[in-house]
């Protein structure tokens, strides 16, 4: 009996040994790349990475017998930052995923960094569909949106209003490039008129003058395809002059339930945008986000939830192979599902776009708000497949054509 019970013991401990021996220096350490102080801490920032604790939590902080790990550190919406903190991560301190990355800038600079040591990295603030297009990679995934769904579905649903006339305030970067040249082909494709575009610096407080060009335009539409503080500013500043009650439509193209909260509904009331995530939508988004806001202090953004689904699915994957290979992970995160708190049989794509469901919706006037956080009317569910583009137009070299 003593011999067999070492002889059980030592085939435990080899067991156990076995579980976690794929698994690099036996540790799994996630690094949540994101802003905290600038003009996306609100979208992102530490809520983003309160949101990666509590998928490590609830997956019991541990994965294939290995602990889990998250550090975190702030780009300050600076490319050659965001490049030297992650090649220090990736290559030092034994990083195996960097989650989030607001700012297209950065998270283009982070891609081809990804790209050249074949490591993984997920996107939940940014939006530049780049990542998905000409910049796409095999272990890097854009899991919340990107500039073609939220300007298709927005863009639609004005335009099918008989909104034909659109004037455009672009953030001059990569995003607002992206954003201007989506919108663009949308509102031109379904019959209607882009009657100017207005391209602002990036975290610009005084955004007056270009506002006055959109209105002297006369346009049916302002599409905002900037996003954090610009937009807030420019909601602001064009409900200041009168914008609230001329009958000019906002469309948001890349706004977050923070950015309304930062804006206040009185300036913001009647706004279009289409969102990945809305806390108050089922029991189940109702019941976390509460539990987020206990951590935070305010409601999840879509890429503070895209977070945690991510980080979720990412663990799921590792779990399954008891490997934490990149390139064997990115594999079985494709060929398995998304369900989770923030989608529902969501997929991941070839070139790298997770595939889910995606919301129209209208924010509220103040004297229709029940209780705090009350700020969007759901207009309607627009399925998976009609939020990405269709991968006969992509630029994604991994798309099979």
């Amino acid at each position: 009996m003593r011999k067999l019970a070492t002889a059980l013991l030592a085939f435990t401990a080899l067991s156990c040994t076995n579980a976690f021996a794929e698994i690099s220096k036996n540790t799994v350490r996630i690094g949540v790349l994101t802003d905290y102080t600038g003009m996306f801490a609100g979208l992102s920032g530490p809520g983003g990475e309160i949101a990666a604790r509590m998928a490590v939590e609830d997956y019991g902080s541990k994965v294939a017998g290995a602990p889990i790990e998250v550090i975190s550190a702030d780009h300050q919406n600076k490319a050659d930052l965001g490049s030297a903190l992650v090649r220090r991560w990736y290559d030092e301190e034994g990083v195996d995923l960097v989650m989030d990355v607001p700012n297209s800038s950065v998270a283009l600079a982070v891609q081809s960094i990804a790209n050249e040591r074949h490591k993984l990295v997920i996107y939940a603030g940014a939006g530049t569909a780049d990542l998905t297009g000409k910049a796409c990679m095999p272990t890097g995934f854009q899991w919340v949106w990107d500039t073609y769904s939220v300007a298709i579905s927005t863009g639609r649903a004005m335009l099918d209003e008989g909104l034909k006339n659109w004037y455009i305030i672009a953030a001059d970067y990569a995003f607002g490039q992206t954003m201007t040249s989506d919108i663009t082909k949308i509102v031109e494709g379904r019959g209607g008129k882009i009657v100017g575009t207005v391209k602002h610096p990036l975290n610009s407080p005084d955004l007056s003058s270009f506002i006055l060009q959109a209105q002297g335009a006369s346009p049916d539409v302002i599409a905002l395809a900037n996003g954090g503080a610009d937009t807030i500013n420019t909601v602001k500043q064009f409900a200041e002059f009168g914008g609230t009650s001329s009958g000019v439509k906002l469309a948001g193209l890349a706004v977050f339930i923070s950015d309304i909260h930062g804006i206040g509904l009185e300036s913001a009331q009647g706004m279009r945008l289409t969102t990945g995530f809305y806390w108050d939508r089922t029991d189940e988004t109702r019941a976390w986000s509460k539990r987020f806001f206990e951590k935070h202090g305010s409601m999840p953004t879509m890429a503070q939830a895209g977070v945690y689904s991510a980080v979720t699915h990412y663990l799921r994957a590792v779990e399954a192979l008891k490997d934490d290979d990149p390139v064997k992970v990115a594999e079985q995160m494709r060929k398995t599902k998304v369900n989770d708190v923030f989608t529902k049989d969501g997929f991941i794509r070839e070139d790298g776009r997770l595939v889910h469901d995606m919301y129209l919706v209208e924010v509220k006037k103040p004297d229709e708000v029940r209780y705090p956080w009350d700020y969007y009317k759901v207009l309607s569910t627009i399925p998976a497949q009609d939020t990405v583009r269709p991968l006969a137009e992509s630029a994604c070299p991994l798309v099979k054509k």
